[in-house]
């Protein structure tokens, strides 16, 4: 059973920017299922993807991959020979963990876990790249280049899932599915001041853009097709292809 996640559970006269330091990711399964509406479907259904895009003898990158959620559902749909996963995080704590998860699931050899960034990742021969959440915690700045790096990287025909936290266009939209997620979340046995303390962690290191966002600078970099596949209050994933 996962470790309950009560880092934001006593008060705190100073509450400093969130990381994904050993605290977290000891917790992490229980704050991600608890905080992410529908998380467990979007690592179903990226596992799915990977059973129809994935192409023999090509690679897949997990992109901030923290625990290797994601990697390992894209493992379990495809045959061990048929592709290399390449399970990257920028987060030591993450890695280590996300290592012993990939050994107990006798997987070395066909994940790869690495300690790295995002934007110093070389993509090649790729059929698939997932960032799960990854973007969202990337300087706004870089994200653009990142993503043509991705592209390019990406072979004919490839995909590319994105999830991220979204925020709607005009402000009456977005408090309302701002509302409908912290009922979420205290539904989920979040206390208000839980919220309060991780929302203050989070708001100088998760600079979120709005779906439109997201779509407009996918397809100018190139993707012929963006696909919102799953939306659930504030959190989509989609799918660009190339």
């Amino acid at each position: 059973m996962a470790n309950k996640d009560n880092i934001f559970a006593t008060p705190r006269e100073h509450v400093s920017d969130f990381c994904f330091d050993d605290a977290v990711a000891e917790v992490f399964p229980d704050m991600i299922n608890r905080s992410v509406p529908g998380y467990q479907t979007i690592i179903d259904t990226i596992g799915e993807l990977g059973q129809a895009y994935v192409t023999p003898q090509s690679n897949v990158f997990d992109l901030g991959c923290s625990l290797g959620a994601a990697s390992l559902s894209v493992a379990r749909r495809c045959p061990p020979d048929q592709c290399q996963i390449y399970a990257i995080d920028s987060s030591e704590a993450m890695v280590k963990r996300c290592q012993r998860v990939v050994d107990a699931f006798n997987l070395p050899n066909q994940i790869a876990v690495s300690e790295g960034y995002a934007q110093s990742v070389e993509i090649q021969n790729a059929s698939m790249v997932i960032m799960n959440f990854t973007l969202q915690f990337i300087a706004p700045d870089e994200r653009k280049a990142l993503l043509k790096t991705i592209y390019d990287g990406l072979n004919p025909g490839g995909i590319f899932v994105l999830s991220e936290k979204v925020k709607h266009e005009q402000d009456s939209g977005n408090h309302l599915i701002n509302n409908l997620h912290l009922n979420f979340k205290r539904n989920n046995g979040y206390s208000e001041l839980e919220i309060s303390q991780k929302r203050a962690a989070l708001e100088n290191v998760m600079l979120i853009d709005s779906f439109s966002t997201h779509e407009s600078r996918l397809r100018e970099i190139g993707f012929s097709d963006v696909v919102m596949w799953y939306k659930c209050y504030n959190f989509m994933s989609l799918v660009a292809i190339k």
